[in-house]
């Protein structure tokens, strides 16, 4: 039987990203989306329901996230659950949180909105490798990653 573990979401972040690298030097942001649904309920009023949910980005996309978006920025992304268990240090008890790993992630937005200040336009950020921007701190070497080289630019 075929498995599929597939999110696409499209909401808004309900704060700024923070960026953070692993010991091997890899970029990881974690985010919350807010995510709303609405509908009219059997007297004819509108209905409104948010879900919060957690998305971790990874490699550029983190980088990307941290520089471009900020609380209230309109984001699409496509991903996959994952599901984290743990046993909680204070109670004993064990704990699990479901979260999505963001694999695809795209602006949205004009560019004049409130909270989308830096993106003139949408963009597409798959998870592939890039290699980091120069930093005047410079981040720990992820040998595992590898790195994308474009030979052919026009200018």
């Amino acid at each position: 039987m075929a498995n599929v573990n597939k999110v696409i979401l499209i909401g808004n972040l309900t704060r700024d990203p923070e960026l953070r690298y692993t010991p091997s030097g890899a970029a990881v942001s974690d985010i919350s989306l807010a995510v709303n649904r609405n509908w009219n309920n059997n007297q004819g009023e509108r209905q409104v329901e948010t879900t919060f949910v957690d998305v971790t980005l990874w490699a550029r996309q983190a980088e990307i996230a941290k520089e471009y978006l900020s609380k209230g920025s309109p984001i699409y992304i496509e991903g996959r659950l994952q599901l984290d268990s743990w046993e909680d240090k204070q109670s004993g008890q064990k704990r699990s949180r479901l979260r999505v790993i963001g694999e695809s992630m795209q602006m949205l937005g004009s560019g004049g909105g409130a909270g989308n200040q830096n993106n003139q336009s949408g963009g597409d950020y798959s998870s592939k490798p890039v290699q980091p921007k120069s930093q005047s701190t410079p981040a720990p070497a992820a040998p595992d990653i590898a790195i994308e080289e474009d030979d052919d630019i026009p200018f």
